[in-house]
């Protein structure tokens, strides 16, 4: 019986599922591809390669944390597992991870989920590669949460009910906070290579999008476990809504100090977090840059919470936030 099988997910990611299937079958004997609507040759070409593939119901919002349960529940059709690797589909697993990880499972029975880093492919193509490598490095040992890229207990992801299909941003987050509430066990990310990502982006507007999406996952998880993202949501609302506000009345009621006094406040942010950044290893110029557009960000931040508070004040059902 196979000990571990793997789940990758994915809508429309061309050549970075190739890289992402190809990278899981030298390493892993039972593999799922699930599929969210894709218009491109992803289905067939994870059937080319002679993969079980489960095509989500399009009459259904998708959602990554649907896609991962259908694709955990196909595998186990095929027998029993210990441990499942989660996967996104513009994701390549590094050589030797699965082994690492379920090293790290068997010598610890208290972990329920191990993950380790992604790294960019292509960290030097822009601003938005960039930042992507520095947000994915974090540090090692115990964490409260880590993204979809992740090694989880069977027997634990059952325990905690699987990921919450209506979660439509940040479900691996809320995943992680359930798991260790319901089984006790640790969520642990060790000091190596995990996945080699691709976010393949180029405009602003996808940026853009990125980060309203986050805000609308900061405020959705947050309502679940008001101490998760707490300080991502008050910097959104302090960063990205009340001093724009105050700056824009400084300016209509022609109270220029008030106006100045949010220029400063915003500038003194920008130099405090490049000064982390060089910190931690970048060029001054480059956390520069990054330290203004992690500025901005805060804007699309508060755009997303917004947007989550006046979709639950309507009642409208929660869809999908694509950036691309």
């Amino acid at each position: 019986m196979s000990r571990v099988g793997a789940v990758a997910i994915g809508r429309n990611e061309g050549q970075r599922l190739e890289r992402c299937l190809t990278s899981l079958r030298t390493q892993v004997e039972r593999i799922v591809y699930v599929d969210s609507g894709s218009r491109d040759g992803s289905v067939a070409l994870a059937r080319g390669l002679g993969l079980d593939v489960v095509l989500l119901d399009t009459s259904v919002p998708f959602t990554a944390a649907r896609a991962r349960n259908a694709g955990l529940e196909a595998l186990l059709a095929q027998g029993n597992l210990d441990y499942v690797q989660f996967v996104d589909g513009d994701c390549g697993v590094e050589p030797g991870w699965i082994d690492a990880a379920c090293a790290t499972l068997d010598a610890h029975p208290d972990i329920g989920i191990v993950t380790g880093w992604r790294t960019e492919i292509d960290s030097t193509r822009n601003i938005y590669h960039a930042m992507c490598e520095v947000e994915w490095h974090r540090p090692a040992g115990d964490i409260t949460s880590c993204g979809g890229d992740m090694m989880v207990r069977v027997n634990a992801f059952r325990q905690a009910g699987g990921f919450n299909p209506r979660l439509i941003a940040s479900e691996d987050e809320e995943f992680c906070q359930r798991l260790a509430e319901r089984t006790g066990l640790r969520v642990v990310r060790i000091p190596r290579i995990m996945t080699r990502h691709d976010i393949q982006m180029t405009r602003f507007s996808e940026w853009w999008r990125r980060h309203l999406r986050a805000g609308h996952g900061f405020a959705e998880v947050g309502g679940m476990y008001p101490m998760h993202f707490r300080r991502e949501r008050l910097r959104a609302w302090g960063y990205g809504l009340l001093l724009p506000a105050l700056a824009m009345v400084g300016l209509l009621t022609g109270q220029w100090w008030l106006a100045v006094l949010v220029g400063l406040l915003l500038a003194a942010n920008i130099l405090r977090t490049a000064a982390g950044l060089a910190g931690a290893g970048l060029s001054s110029g480059d956390a520069r840059r990054q330290a203004i557009f992690l500025a901005i960000s805060k804007l699309p931040n508060a755009q997303g919470m917004l947007t989550y508070y006046l979709r639950r004040l309507r009642r409208r059902e929660f869809h999908l936030i694509e950036y691309k």
